[in-house]
């Protein structure tokens, strides 16, 4: 029995399913680099697989692919259908060890969240399924970005793939940032509290207006950690890809305190606070600056003629 061409496309438009195809473009004149992802409904696919009747020795029951010698046969459209494209932008920031990544949709409600172990990502299952890549050693959630930090042993060409996917797949579908029941939340340490003084509450408001978006810009973010009016000290705390990033102390001199001095004259310092975790490390890395000097110096002991 011979087919129709409508017999031929019913099918075709019934069994197919939608086709993903990811492509990684570079920005010409920048450093970002973009992951395109374009979704083909089967409307697409239905028009790209055009059919028609073109053999006459099968009693015009063949089929064709190219050129309708015929008629050319186009499938009614298909309501309801949209074709979705998705950009992830990738940006670097001071700290080579951290990259930002800008899925073009919001991450967050406003506030930031940063994970450094599993434990620590087990409200999230996106910073779950990110702090599992093998490189990986930090997450931290923006407004409107993801900054991944990585080890020095790891190159970004490895990872960004693994990442592109990760994160490709949860926008895409729709998931909640954080488990049922675990709610995220903006940002606590800068809102202005009814107990604040007149300093505080000035402090806060320059910090989450002037500073924030700024740190903000290069993949991190400041948390307010107190301020001692005795000594006129302001603590804060780095976040994201100002972590151990060799160009804090600047920001925290030149940029964060210099401003805060200029507007409230009561402030007379800005210091870093740092968590148990990264004093271990520095302490760490002091020990093995202070044993490679040492080698060095019998090295140049050993080589010196008596």
């Amino acid at each position: 029995m011979s087919r129709t061409p409508s017999s031929i496309v019913r099918p075709l438009l019934a069994s197919s399913s939608r086709a993903q195809a990811h492509q990684l473009h570079p920005v010409a004149g920048s450093s970002r680099h973009v992951l395109v992802a374009r979704t083909l409904t089967s409307s697409a696919v239905a028009r790209a697989a055009r059919v028609s009747v073109t053999s006459p020795r099968l009693g015009g029951a063949g089929i064709a692919r190219g050129v309708d010698f015929r008629r050319r046969m186009t499938p009614a459209p298909v309501f309801g259908q949209q074709r979705r494209t998705m950009f992830i932008q990738t940006e670097t920031t001071p700290n080579e060890a951290s990259l930002k990544f800008i899925p073009g949709v919001p991450v967050t409600s406003g506030g930031t969240h940063e994970f450094l172990d599993l434990r620590s990502a087990l409200p999230s299952p996106l910073a779950t399924r990110l702090l599992t890549v093998d490189g990986l050693t930090g997450v931290f959630f923006g407004p409107d970005f993801v900054t991944c930090s990585k080890d020095e042993s790891f190159s970004w060409s490895i990872l960004k793939p693994e990442i592109f996917a990760v994160l490709m797949e949860h926008f895409s579908s729709g998931a909640p940032l954080f488990r049922d029941g675990q709610e995220e939340s903006g940002a606590e340490d800068t809102r202005v509290l009814e107990t604040d003084s007149e300093i505080v509450a000035m402090i806060k408001e320059l910090l989450e207006t002037r500073v924030r978006p700024a740190i903000q810009e290069d993949g991190g973010d400041i948390e307010y950690r107190g301020f001692e009016e005795g000594s006129g000290i302001v603590k804060l705390k780095l976040k994201g890809s100002c972590r151990g990033c060799s160009s804090s102390s600047v920001t925290l001199k030149n940029g964060i305190e210099r401003m805060l001095m200029h507007y409230v004259p009561e402030v007379q310092s800005v210091e870093q606070v740092l968590d148990e975790e990264e004093l271990i490390a520095l302490d760490e890395f002091a020990k093995f600056e202070a044993r490679l000097e040492k080698k060095q110096e019998q090295e140049a002991k050993a080589g010196k003629p008596e």
